[in-house]
């Protein structure tokens, strides 16, 4: 599903991936529940990460899961039979080209998609043509602008800096999450309601420092390294140098904190 994955295929990622489900699914996912029996579109489902929690949180609905990467939904289907899951419907799909009739669906969640997409409005406007009226559609993305650290450092400013020029470089957009509203409404979308779901990590909550800090921020980071250096972006010693005061939060007087975007809305 995603056009020009910036962070990679490979398993490094797909452990990252499954960190950042474990962690943020309460902080994410609070307030997203299916009834049973309603029709749900997972919509770039990736490796399964969110898939596996959308089917324990909402055990009775039906979930269609889509994605453009055959080897994703591989891992997904495998993901979700080991865990012991429903499995749902997985078919391979383009986001610009959905082979659903209009209004399939009861309701569509995305997460973690637009980001990487040249055209989100485009997709958008897709996934809502899938959409019955007066269903829901539920977006979930980050802002890569949006970090908070202590103690502050231009060095680490600077490597996530990379990431969003080589996501834009590749089509995307690393900042999307700001953007929410605008592009939901301009897409066709009503009632639109935007809330801000803030990732925090210090000393006192152990679990985030590892879960989100390390596992999942600062491991998406460390993985554009190499293309960050070879785009002339930034030197090595410099990257290095953003890594090591990114972690540099990650000690007993340091902390850090990072701002998602939710996003739920309806067809009319």
């Amino acid at each position: 599903m995603r056009q020009d994955y910036v962070h990679g295929y490979d398993d490094t990622e797909s452990a990252r991936l499954s960190d950042q489900a474990r962690i943020l699914e309460s902080l994410l996912h609070e307030g997203t529940r299916y009834p049973g029996g309603c029709t749900v579109l997972e919509a770039g489902c990736g490796t399964g990460a969110q898939t596996a929690v959308l089917l324990r949180r909402s055990p009775g609905a039906r979930f269609t899961c889509v994605d453009r990467s055959a080897a994703s939904l591989a891992e997904a289907e495998a993901r979700i039979a080991a865990a012991g899951l429903p499995a749902p419907r997985f078919r391979r799909a383009d986001l610009l080209a959905l082979p659903f009739t209009e209004a399939s669906f009861d309701h569509v969640f995305v997460c973690f998609v637009l980001e990487h997409m040249p055209r989100p409005g485009e997709a958008l406007a897709e996934l809502r043509r899938v959409l019955k009226p007066g269903g829901s559609l539920t977006v979930i993305e980050g802002d890569n602008g949006s970090t908070l650290l202590h103690p502050d450092a231009a060095e680490a400013h600077a490597a996530i800096a990379c990431l969003v020029a080589l996501q834009r470089a590749a089509g995307g957009d690393g900042l999307i999450g700001r953007r929410l509203f605008p592009i939901l409404a301009e897409a066709g979308f009503a009632d639109v309601a935007v809330t801000p779901r803030v990732a925090y990590a210090d000393a006192g909550r152990p679990d985030w420092v590892d879960g989100f800090v390390r596992r999942t921020f600062v491991a998406m980071v460390a993985g554009i390294r190499q293309p960050a250096i070879a785009a002339g972006l930034v030197g090595a010693d410099a990257f290095d140098r953003g890594i090591q005061a990114l972690l540099r939060t990650t000690e007993p007087d340091g902390s850090f904190g990072y701002t998602f975007h939710k996003a739920v809305a309806r067809r009319p």
